[in-house]
């Protein structure tokens, strides 16, 4: 546990590269350091847009050249 104090920033960096490091009391297991999983970017991105529509409102109808082409019309 000692150890483990004095050296938990390099014992971070070793998990943060996937490394599953356990730390003993007394020679006992007692704590299991691993990575978190990653953050899905596209959800960051959803929710920093949120709100935010990117469409003007007169899109609220279909364009006739559009609906012709999907021969929607």
């Amino acid at each position: 546990m000692h150890e483990a104090k004095t050296t938990l920033s390099q014992l971070v960096d070793r998990a943060e590269r996937g490394e599953e490091i356990v730390i003993t009391r007394n020679g006992t297991p007692v704590v299991r350091l691993t990575p978190l999983p990653k953050p899905n970017r596209l959800a960051s991105v959803r929710g920093a847009l949120r709100g935010n529509s990117l469409l003007p409102v007169e899109l609220d109808e279909l364009p006739e050249d559009i609906a012709d082409a999907f021969g929607l019309r």
